[in-house]
């Protein structure tokens, strides 16, 4: 137990992370001391946020710029926000020290209580925390959506009690960073090749997404897909019970797709669930298996099958994840800018079914695009490339013969839309699903399915 009363605790980044953390510090009696690398963070608007956050002035100390180590005297933790590294410079200088590094993670987990439901995996965490989400909302009376889907799980804990039910979209970054952090029903999506510039290694990569189930007994649940190699394989030495879903066979035990159906087999019984054409709104078989996946951690989570069916009848798409946007000329237009990998910018593809005009490219995290222009099996028509990668994506693309005449480079986002405008026919589709980050054109994958979505709804009928 690390005691932070009248203690200085470092938190690295004044982001909505860093923010909850310092001020769930601050209400147990910490001194924070606040520190990111950014000079240009505005240390008077993260004042006015704690402030209005705590209901007074706050006591926090504020360092920007480089690293000094003067302020870590008499510090024993430091909490790490989850866009910075662990092997910074100065976070192993830190660690050297003997400082305890925690992340956001852990902190929240500290002081929260109830039942935690942990949601990871390279594709589909959001969606899949949504649903959750909203089913554990519907059936008990006190639940919350926290984490990596853009609600800091510190601004949550101290309202928690001991009924309260927590799903939580855990990403790699914050699962770097836990010791104690003990979901009671885990899940690991899938995993595939992403932000190896942070993780340098696969198996890095890998065991990052594993220690979901890091503090997990017997007594625990984890919901594995079956059809990801790496999850598969987990199964065989994953600490909880597990139970497989998939999308491509027939399970003895678990949740699977067959034809347009879902069953559940469980002690040598099948049930069937649902149709995913007529009792789901979302498309894609990417959306098939968050489904499945959602239907797993929330029978282990207590619900009742009817309660779950009925949230998922009623569930709609959430935003920037293959999100229908409009119809204007005969051309459907689709928001898929959350797809920033490969992996699931193919999901955004499988699941369009006219001629589709792909926008692609952005910030460069070191990926490879071979599987992702492998899959177009024809449907890509043309392809209007943006951003760092798009020289690089141009000639993966040719290699696999895709025609030079049918990819072009624009300069800004609303170039690129001005040339799928240009290039649609009605009964086309446009599909923004970049496979790479926003990073040096926008702040964020949101900012710019926003401007998409923005720029369909001003075209005319």
């Amino acid at each position: 137990m690390i005691e932070v009363r009248n203690r200085r605790v470092i938190v690295v980044g004044t982001g909505k992370s860093g923010i909850g953390s310092a001020v769930l510090l601050e209400r147990h009696g910490a001194l924070p001391v606040l520190y990111d690398g950014n000079e240009k963070v505005d240390i008077e608007s993260v004042k006015a946020l704690m402030r209005e956050r705590l209901g007074y002035d706050t006591r926090a100390e504020f360092y920007i710029g480089a690293f000094a180590k003067e302020i870590i005297e008499g510090v024993e933790l430091a909490v790490l926000s989850p866009g910075v590294p662990v092997d910074a410079d100065f976070v192993v200088y830190m660690k050297a020290q003997g400082i305890h590094i925690w992340g956001e993670i852990e902190l929240a987990y500290h002081y929260a209580k109830g039942r935690v439901l942990a949601i990871t995996g390279t594709n589909g965490k959001t969606t899949t925390t949504s649903l959750v989400g909203q089913i554990m909302q519907e059936y008990y009376k006190d639940a919350y959506i926290v984490g990596n889907i853009g609600n800091p799980y510190t601004e949550a804990a101290p309202l928690m009690h001991t009924d309260t039910v927590s799903v939580a979209e855990i990403s790699s970054f914050q699962l770097e960073t836990i010791e104690n952090f003990h979901p009671q029903v885990s899940a690991i999506l899938n995993i595939t090749p992403d932000h190896l510039n942070r993780h340098h290694t696969m198996e890095n990569y890998v065991a990052a997404k594993e220690a979901v189930t890091k503090n997990q007994t017997k007594a625990d649940f984890c919901i594995l897909n079956y059809e990801n190699e790496y999850t598969r394989k987990f199964g065989e030495r994953c600490p909880a019970k597990v139970i497989y879903f998939s999308s491509a066979q027939k399970l003895e035990k678990g949740l699977y797709c067959e034809g347009e159906e879902i069953y559940l087999a469980v002690d040598g019984k099948t049930e069937h669930l649902l149709n995913v054409k007529t009792d789901m709104n979302l498309v894609g078989i990417c959306n098939i298996e968050n489904v499945m996946a959602a239907i797993g951690i929330s029978m282990c989570a207590g619900v009742p099958m009817e309660n779950i069916l009925d949230t998922v009848r009623r569930f709609v798409a959430v935003e920037h994840r293959i999100e229908y946007v409009a119809t204007k000329r005969g051309v459907r237009y689709y928001n898929d800018s959350k797809a920033t990998n490969t992996d699931a910018a193919i999901q955004g593809i499988k699941a369009m079914d006219r001629p589709t005009i792909l926008i692609g490219g952005g910030y460069d995290k070191g990926s490879i695009y071979d599987d992702w222009i492998r899959c177009f099996d024809g449907k890509v028509k043309k392809f209007v490339l943006i951003g760092q990668t798009r020289e690089k994506i141009a000639d993966c693309a040719v290699k696999y013969g895709f025609l030079k005449e049918d990819i072009f480079f624009a300069d800004t986002f609303t170039e690129a839309l001005d040339i799928c405008v240009r290039e649609a026919m009605a009964g086309d589709a446009v599909l923004l699903s970049p496979a790479c980050a926003s990073w040096g054109m926008f702040p964020n994958y949101e900012v710019r399915g926003r401007q998409f979505k923005e720029y369909v709804k001003r075209l005319k009928e």
